[in-house]
């Protein structure tokens, strides 16, 4: 018994002056200014998918204002998961473009556009959004050849595009691969309080709110930032869209 005890103690000293050594060397870092811009201000994301076409491609980088709704657990990194609620709350606009956690599996964001807050009733009718029991104002474009990239068809096909207002006049494009989709009509659900509803821009292409089983309504809590620049926008071979850089709709 001596020996262990003699043995583990000054192990233990040791470790315990170690990690005071190493969390007075980290005080610099903690409070450097890009420590605190990405934890407290905007946190860096990079697109994976077409399911934003055309406001976000693959290979954009983004910036999610970290602020713009309150902070809680998805807002720092290596958070507890005891920690319940949001602080300096706000709630998301209509047309907002969001990262969030998906509810179904916590461990993956995502990024949707919001169109239904809390009380609304949603439904697709005909790949039409009608809210509030309103079809949401769309204005035909002219068809665009993005086939391949964005619909999964083959390379030169022409897709339908539309502009949509949400009733605050945001407004965005959005792309309508195939009549009749999976998702093109869907039963009225209502958004219960503390949640959103949130689609993608890529109609056809796009697991969001939509698809219940998979995502459903998104919590608040869950939400990360809200996306407001692409800052980086790389092609598939690597080089550089400058045109792509700027303030996102």
């Amino acid at each position: 018994m001596t020996t262990l005890e003699n043995t583990i103690r000054p192990r233990a000293k040791s470790s315990e002056w170690k990690a005071i050594v190493i969390l007075i060397l980290l005080v610099p870092v903690l409070w450097s200014p890009p420590f605190l811009f990405r934890i407290f201000l905007y946190q860096p994301f990079n697109i994976p998918s077409g399911s934003m076409m055309p406001t976000l491609v693959v290979g954009d980088y983004v910036f999610a204002a970290k602020y713009a709704y309150g902070y809680d657990r998805y807002s720092f990194p290596f958070s507890p998961s005891w920690i319940s609620g949001r602080f300096l709350a706000a709630e998301p606009r209509y047309g907002d473009i969001v990262v969030f956690r998906n509810p179904k599996d916590i461990s993956v964001d995502y990024v949707k556009r919001v169109v239904g807050l809390p009380g609304d009733r949603i439904q697709m009718r005909q790949g039409q959004l009608v809210l509030n029991d309103k079809p949401v104002i769309r204005v035909a474009l002219k068809d665009f050849a993005a086939g391949g990239a964005a619909c999964g068809l083959e390379a030169g096909a022409k897709i339908k595009r539309w502009r949509e207002v949400l009733p605050n006049d945001a407004n965005y494009v959005t792309y309508d691969c195939i009549d009749n989709g999976y998702y093109d009509n869907t039963n009225v659900v209502t958004v219960p309080p503390g949640h959103v509803f949130v689609l993608g821009d890529n109609r056809d292409n796009s697991t969001d709110s939509r698809a219940m089983g998979a995502m459903g309504f998104v919590p608040m809590d869950n939400l990360v930032g809200k996306v407001t620049r692409i800052f980086w926008s790389l092609d598939s071979r690597g080089e550089l869209r400058p045109d792509r850089m700027g303030k996102v709709g």
